[in-house]
C-alpha cells in the first residue's frame, strides 16, 4: 500500500469514528432541586423528615468522586437535617409494609433488616450538583430512574460514602451507572434551572473500596470550620478541626497506588486521577502534582502519576487485590489496603494535640435529641486508609522494564477542591 493510499485509509477510519460518537445519545437525566417537593415520594415530604440548605455547586474536573474524599461532603450545626428516627418508624410500621418491601428491595436489603441499614447511615449536606440512581414510588414499587441532585439537599449516606437515601422523602438511592460526560438534563416539574449550575461540574459518587469509621465534612455555614462526623450519628457526636490549616503533601513516590491514596487521605488531602480507567492499587507511584512538601488547604487534590507496562495496564507489585467495580462506563476507585487493615490512616495531620478516637461513639437517633455544641478537636482523620508498608516497593528506577520496552507513564488528572462553600 501506497503512503498516500494509507493516509486516505487512516483518515476515513477516524472520521467513520468521529461520526459514530457523534451519534451516541445522550442519557436523559432528571433534575432534582433542593426543597422541591417530588412527585412521587416514598415518604410525606410535610411531615419534616428532611431540610435541604443553601448551597452554591462547587466547580470540579473529574465527574468520579470517592465516597471516603475529604470534603466531598457539607455538614451543619443543625441537629436534625434528617430524622433517621422517624423514617424507621415509618418504615417498620406494618401499615406501611408494601412501601418498606419496596424500598428496602431498591436498596438490595431485607425489610427486617431496615433497622440495623438505617443504624448505620450517616446525614449529610451535598456541596456538589451529584448524579445518583433515583426511586420514586409508583404502583406498590420502586422506579429507578436517572437524577441529578442540586448541591445543598440533605442525604444519609452509607458506611463507604454512597448517597443512599434523599433525607426530605425518604426516596432510596443507588449509584449512577453512566458516562458523567453524556448527559442531558431536563429541568421541569417545577425543578428549574438553578443558578451556578454547570453540566460540566456534576459529580458521580464511587462507593470507599472499605468501611471508614468517620466522615470529613465542610461546614456549610461556615467554611472554615470542618467537621468530623463518625458514621451512623447525625452530629450529636461531632468534633472540629480547622480546615483552613494547611498541610504537607506527603512523599508518596514509590509507593504503590493504594498506600499513597491511604496517606493522603490521611492528611486530609484527595487523590487526584483521570482517564480512561484507575490504576490499580499495586501500580507504582513515580510522581505527584503538587510535589512531596507543598502546603495544600484541606481537601485540595494531589494527582498522581504511575508507571505502565508495555501493554498500556498499571504495572503492579505484590499487594491488595483488586476490588470488585460497580458496572459503569466510568471506573471505580480501587482499594486503598489490604484486607485486614485497622483502616488508621498512615500520616495523620502533623498536631500537638491528642488525636481523636478512632472508634466511633454510640449512635443516637432519637429526633428529640438535641445535639450539643461541637467541641475543637484536632485536624480530621480519614479512617479508610491502611497503615502504609514497611518496606516501600521498588521505584521506577529500580524495576526496569523488559529490554527495548521503557515505561510510559499516564499522569493522571483532577480537579482542585476548594473547601469552602
Amino acid at each position: 500500500m501506497t503512503r498516500g493510499l494509507f493516509v486516505r485509509v487512516l483518515l476515513v477510519c477516524v472520521l467513520a469514528l468521529s461520526a459514530c460518537d457523534r451519534a451516541a445519545p445522550l442519557l436523559t437525566v432528571k433534575a432534582v432541586a433542593a426543597g422541591v417537593p417530588s412527585l412521587a415520594p416514598f415518604f410525606d415530604e410535610s411531615n419534616g423528615l428532611g431540610r435541604d440548605a443553601r448551597v452554591r455547586s462547587r466547580d470540579v474536573r473529574a465527574g468520579l468522586q470517592r465516597g471516603d474524599t475529604p470534603g466531598l461532603y457539607g455538614g451543619s450545626r443543625q441537629p436534625t437535617i434528617c430524622d433517621v428516627g422517624k423514617l424507621e418508624r415509618f418504615l417498620t410500621d406494618p401499615a406501611n409494609e408494601r412501601k418498606a418491601a419496596a424500598w428496602a428491595r431498591a436498596l438490595e436489603i431485607t425489610t427486617e433488616g431496615i433497622p440495623a441499614y438505617l443504624d448505620r447511615l450517616t446525614p449529610v449536606l451535598l456541596r456538589h450538583d451529584t448524579l445518583v440512581k433515583n426511586h420514586d414510588y409508583k404502583k406498590e414499587k420502586a422506579v429507578p430512574f436517572d437524577s441529578l441532585l442540586q448541591a445543598g439537599i440533605a442525604l444519609l449516606v452509607d458506611a463507604q460514602g454512597q448517597p443512599a437515601v434523599k433525607c426530605s422523602c425518604g426516596n432510596p438511592l443507588r449509584p449512577f451507572e453512566g458516562d458523567t460526560s453524556r448527559i442531558s438534563v431536563e429541568f421541569e416539574d417545577g425543578n428549574e434551572k438553578w443558578k451556578g449550575y454547570d453540566r460540566a461540574s456534576v459529580v458521580s459518587v464511587r462507593p470507599a473500596s472499605r468501611k471508614v469509621e468517620r466522615l470529613a465534612l465542610v461546614d456549610v455555614e461556615e467554611p472554615a470550620r470542618g467537621i468530623n462526623r463518625p458514621v451512623g450519628t447525625a452530629g450529636e457526636d461531632d468534633t472540629v478541626f480547622d480546615a483552613e490549616r494547611r498541610r504537607a503533601v506527603p512523599d508518596v513516590v514509590g509507593a504503590t497506588f493504594g498506600q499513597a491514596a491511604g496517606r493522603l487521605t490521611g492528611q486530609g488531602l484527595a487523590v487526584g486521577y483521570a482517564g480512561e480507567g484507575l490504576p490499580s492499587d499495586g501500580a507504582l507511584v513515580t510522581g505527584s502534582n503538587p510535589a512531596a512538601g507543598a502546603q495544600l488547604a484541606f481537601g485540595e487534590y494531589v494527582t498522581l502519576t504511575v508507571a505502565e507496562s508495555r501493554s498500556g495496564s498499571p504495572r503492579t507489585t505484590p499487594g491488595p487485590p483488586d476490588l470488585p467495580v460497580p458496572s459503569s462506563s466510568a471506573t471505580a476507585p480501587s482499594s486503598p489496603g489490604p484486607p485486614g487493615s485497622s483502616g488508621t490512616p498512615s500520616e495523620p495531620p502533623p498536631s500537638s494535640e491528642e488525636p481523636p478516637s478512632s472508634t466511633p461513639p454510640p449512635s443516637s437517633k432519637d429526633p428529640a435529641t438535641t445535639s450539643p455544641p461541637p467541641t475543637s478537636t484536632p485536624p480530621p482523620t480519614i479512617t479508610s486508609a491502611p497503615p502504609p508498608s514497611t518496606t516501600a516497593p521498588p521505584t521506577t528506577s529500580s524495576d526496569p522494564p523488559p529490554p527495548g520496552t521503557p515505561p510510559s507513564t499516564t499522569t493522571s488528572t483532577a480537579p482542585t477542591s476548594s473547601a469552602t462553600t
